[in-house]
């Protein structure tokens, strides 16, 4: 996954003798929209087989949404899933779009064992706000359209820490298990808080980064889920030079421990930032999974 390229233009907007920077004011706008947005969506359902399984993409909150059901049918109090993240699968993603191949070891046995696959494009939101209300819809209608257990485990991968971690520090409870791929979850190692695409996506300056760092970075965030003692095992390549294993995998668990939480490290040795078997075929994972996927009651309020 490329997330190296960190570059944005903006011009700038004048009123009243003011010059307001578009990446300040869109977060604004789209906080606006999202509050006034029903959560149910204006479907187009469209159904595809992946993975061994049917894939049925939608909209969401006016984003484009997907369920993978497995032909099997999950427990009757509810169908255990996966919540997975990063998802693209706008027309022309800048990275290309996922979940991709990469995914179809793991994908395949979760289906097989009658769990679906999940989830929803914020686009490149590293975790904002603005995403985060996106993924409480998409959490509440795949509950009420497909009876999806209130308590999935949650698969990101990469940026997808960023995106999900956060969005679980509000809803612990509803959180089931996390098991990460190289996942991001320290702001400040990736994109950084000087990354003019970060600052944009939510709306604050640099320094108002640092100021807000703890209310929107993973590594500090970890109190809810301790609390909700919710399980976290990461694969992670010691030879990551995009999304470095020591800022950020081992700082969390490091973290998440003293916190009395439950977290599991699976360190590969001699690979970097790569969609390669040692990653996305690791029995470890699927094993730790497996151990968790099971359905129960709490809702998000």
């Amino acid at each position: 996954m490329d997330i190296h390229k960190d570059a944005i233009s903006c011009k700038s907007l004048s009123a009243h003798s003011m010059t307001i920077p578009p990446a300040y004011l869109y977060p604004m706008v789209m906080s606006i929209v999202l509050l006034i947005m029903p959560p149910s969506p204006a479907l187009a359902q469209v159904e595809s087989q992946e993975y061994g399984g049917t894939r049925v993409d939608f909209t969401v909150a006016r984003r484009r949404a997907f369920v993978i059901k497995p032909h099997r049918s999950g427990a009757p109090q509810g169908n255990s899933w996966v919540w997975y993240a990063p998802t693209l699968v706008t027309e022309k993603p800048r990275t290309g779009g996922y979940p991709n191949r990469s995914l179809t070891w793991l994908a395949t046995r979760l289906l097989d064992r009658g769990v679906w696959i999940a989830g929803v494009d914020v686009g490149e939101s590293y975790g904002n706000r603005q995403g985060r209300r996106v993924y409480t819809h998409f959490y509440k209608y795949v509950q009420e359209e497909y009876g999806l257990s209130p308590r999935p485990c949650l698969l990101p991968q990469s940026r997808g820490g960023l995106m999900l971690y956060d969005w679980a520090a509000e809803h612990a409870n509803n959180v089931r298990c996390i098991v990460g791929i190289y996942p991001v979850s320290n702001l400040e190692s990736w994109p950084g808080l000087g990354s003019a695409r970060l600052q944009e996506a939510y709306g604050m300056s640099e320094a108002e980064l640092r100021k807000h760092l703890r209310q929107n970075n993973p590594v500090d965030r970890l109190a809810p889920l301790a609390r909700a003692r919710v399980p976290i095992f990461h694969i992670h390549g010691d030879a990551d030079k995009v999304v470095s294993l020591p800022q950020n995998t081992l700082e969390l668990v490091k973290r998440y421990k003293a916190l009395g939480g439950e977290a599991e490290v699976e360190v590969v040795h001699g690979k970097g930032h790569e969609e390669v078997p040692a990653f996305f075929q690791s029995e470890r994972l699927i094993d730790f999974l497996f151990r968790f996927l099971s359905p129960s009651r709490p809702e998000v309020p």
